[in-house]
Formats: structure tokens, C-alpha cells, sequence
């Protein structure tokens, strides 16, 4: 996709009356995650891709002392003018995207760094609204730029992490765990990114060299997802954590990405099969999942994208029948790819519930994908017919400099 962003960002400055010059360009990236979904507040390893859907952010310091920020995607909430020694508490902020500025002011003001610059800021992103974590890649942005323009350096990239996921969890109220944050921060073009929490390490794992040409597509539903706050997320968020509770005492786990052996696994369903099936079943597509997993590294860094495929799919049915996450219209998406040669797996992607599907299609499929979603989904949702889109992705770096205005 090309777009002038430079001319974009110019003209939604001049809408808001700000000035953009000597202005900075940040641009951060969505992702796309290929294992473990859910896994992040599991404690399971992590793996994933930053993909070329962006937010991107003209930003300079103002010696104001406030944050002036501006969305070409939320004109309708105008220019955003707060000042720093007034940033609300938690729960008490607009309800709109504003919350994720003043959640990053916040929480380093609590952290205790000194904010002695405002920012002046607009923006605009092209990232779908489901799946792909739109709000991760805006508060990284945000979070990144308003320490630079204070000239605050971070001990470490996974202090930065940890930033962001407070502003999620302590400002915005949102349970979501790290899986987000990391696979856009760390991402590296070409390269998948593989975290083990065990040691909070990052590996970068370049893709085999045999890999055929393939395509990371998102299915945007064209649903309009809850936040991860208001949905089925929070819930199994919660299961898991019972699970643990439960499990804790009699097998010793910490979190359900303890449980690796089959002996363990048995053991636990024999204990607790009949009185908590249903936390059972959370159970099973980790303890499933991260079985897969291993499988799934090597296949990536052999190019074999065909075992990824399959291992995606199988992820995918997991999160559906056993973690019980996914939705109607994402199901959709999913059962009209799958009939098609070509796609190698499908899954629903993200919190769960709505938003985006994504699938890994050879090259050559990528536009029957996109005329059978044309063809059968309006027709299985007419009423998102004209909301819905099919995006085609490359992996990239997520977090990156542009040129700016001099």
C-alpha cells in the first residue's frame, strides 16, 4: 500500500491548527501472531510477525507543558488539549482514543519520570480495528515519542514492554496480557520473533530460505470488537486463572504453561474432569498448543510454511472448540478459506469474539481468497457487506523513523 503519509499528516496539522514544523515521523506496526494466541497470560512462549498495517505519528516537543494530539481517524473528537499537571485518573478519562495519551502521561508520571515537555501530535493509521492490535501499536508510539521529546531513556526494551502494558492494564482497564507489545517492538523484517517468559528473551528466527511465496492475509469481519475489558477475553482471562487457583495445591503450577507433560496433564484431568470440565478445556488447547509449538519454530526456520499452516489451523479449531473464544463471523471467514486451495491455515486472530480472521495463502491463491470473501461472506453477513475488507501483509520492523519536517 503507498500512501504519502508526509502529505496526509500535513493536512490533518492544518485541519487541527498545528504546526508540524521540525516535526518527526514514528511509524509502528500491527502484528500477527502465530502461536501461542492467549498464551501471553498463560505463561507460555510466544511467536510471531510485525506486519505492514501502521499508525503514524508527526510528533514534536511544546514547552506548554500539554498534550495536543490529533487523529485523522477520530476527526470527529477534534484536537485533544490536556495539560500535563492535569491528566485524569483512571476511569474518570473521555471515552475515546484520548484515553491511550493521557494513559501513557500517567503512568510515566507514576513511574516517576519527569514529563517537562508537552507533545504536539498528529496522527493517522491504517490498521484494522480486530486482531492485529491496534491499540498496542498507538500506545508504543505514543509512549516511544513522548520519552523522546523529555529526553527519558528506558534501562530496557522490555522496561518499555512493561510501560505499555500498564497503560493497557492500570489506565485503560484492559486485562490483556504482553503478547501485543512484543511482537511490535521487537519485530524485525523477514524474521518471526520468538519470546520464552521463563527468561523474558527475545530470539529473532529468520524464515527458511525454501519457503515458497506465500501471503499473510488479515479477514477484517467489519465488526466493531468490544474492548478486551467488555468481552468473552476477560472471562477466560479470569477461567485460567481458576484453573491455576485450583491446580496450584495438589500439582504445584504457576500458570497453565506449567503443565508440558502428558502426566501432568492426565493428572490434572483426572482430578478435576467432572467437577470443572469447562476449565479443562481452557487447559487443553494450551497445554495442546504449546505442544505444537516447538514443531511450529523449526518449520519456520526450515521454510516449511505448510507445517506452519497446518499447526495454524490447528490452533485455530483449539481456540474455537476448546478455548471457546472465537466468534460467528470470524468462523465465517474461516470455513470460506479453508475450502480453498491454496490457504494453508485459518484462524480467528486477537482477543476473540469480533474483529479479523487471518490466514497463511500461497501467493497464487491470494486472489481466489479474496473473490470467495467477496462472493459468500456478504452473504452469510449482509449486514457487515459493506464493512468487511481482505488485507495482504509483509512482515516488517514495528517500530521505525521516518523522515520529517525540517
Amino acid at each position: 500500500m503507498s500512501l504519502d503519509i508526509r502529505a496526509i499528516l500535513q493536512g490533518f496539522a492544518t485541519s487541527a491548527g498545528l504546526s508540524l514544523d521540525g516535526a518527526s515521523i514514528r511509524r509502528s506496526s500491527s502484528r500477527f501472531c502465530l502461536g501461542v494466541e492467549h498464551g501471553d497470560y498463560n505463561g507460555t512462549e510466544l511467536f510471531g510477525v510485525g506486519t505492514d498495517r501502521f499508525i503514524w505519528m508527526a510528533f514534536k516537543p511544546n514547552d506548554v507543558g500539554r498534550l495536543r494530539l490529533y487523529s485523522g481517524n477520530f476527526e470527529q473528537d477534534g484536537l485533544i488539549d490536556m495539560a500535563l499537571d492535569a491528566i485524569p485518573e483512571p476511569g474518570t478519562a473521555p471515552d475515546s482514543w484520548s484515553r491511550f495519551p493521557l494513559g501513557v502521561a500517567w503512568i510515566l508520571k507514576k513511574k516517576g519520570y519527569n514529563l517537562r515537555r508537552g507533545l504536539d501530535a498528529v496522527l493517522y493509521g491504517n490498521i484494522p480495528g480486530g486482531g492485529m492490535s491496534r491499540s498496542a501499536s498507538l500506545t508504543l508510539n505514543l509512549l516511544i515519542s513522548l520519552a523522546e521529546v523529555n529526553g527519558i531513556e528506558f534501562p530496557s526494551q522490555m522496561g518499555i514492554v512493561d510501560l505499555a502494558l500498564a497503560v493497557e492494564n492500570e489506565y485503560i482497564g484492559s486485562p490483556c496480557g504482553n503478547l501485543d507489545q512484543i511482537m511490535i517492538l521487537f519485530a524485525r523484517e523477514g524474521m518471526g520473533t520468538h519470546y520464552n517468559p521463563v527468561n523474558r528473551s527475545i530470539r529473532h528466527v529468520p524464515l527458511g530460505e525454501g519457503a515458497p511465496d506465500f501471503q499473510i492475509m488479515s479477514l477484517d469481519t467489519g465488526t466493531i470488537r468490544p474492548g478486551l475489558e467488555k468481552s468473552t477475553y476477560k472471562i477466560r482471562h479470569t477461567e485460567c486463572g481458576e484453573m491455576v487457583d485450583l491446580c496450584r495445591g495438589p500439582f504445584g503450577i504457576q500458570s497453565l504453561g506449567d503443565v508440558r507433560s502428558e502426566e501432568l496433564f492426565r493428572a490434572i484431568l483426572s482430578r478435576f474432569g467432572t467437577t470443572h470440565p469447562h476449565l479443562c478445556k481452557r487447559l487443553d488447547y494450551i497445554y495442546h498448543a504449546q505442544l505444537r509449538f516447538e514443531r511450529m519454530l523449526l518449520a519456520w526456520s526450515e521454510g516449511d510454511i505448510k507445517t506452519v499452516g497446518e499447526i495454524f489451523r490447528a490452533d485455530g479449531l483449539g481456540l474455537r472448540d476448546d478455548y471457546q473464544i472465537s466468534g460467528k463471523e470470524l468462523e465465517t471467514m474461516c470455513d470460506i478459506v479453508r475450502t480453498i486451495p491454496g490457504v494453508l491455515g485459518e484462524r480467528m486472530l486477537g482477543g476473540g469474539d469480533r474483529g479479523a480472521s487471518g490466514a497463511l495463502v500461497l501467493s497464487e491463491s491470494e486472489a481466489a481468497v479474496r473473490s470467495a470473501v467477496d462472493t459468500a461472506y456478504p452473504r452469510g453477513h449482509p449486514e457487515y457487506a459493506g464493512n468487511y475488507a481482505v488485507h495482504s501483509c509483509r512482515m516488517v520492523d514495528g517500530i521505525k523513523t521516518l523522515p520529517g519536517w525540517e
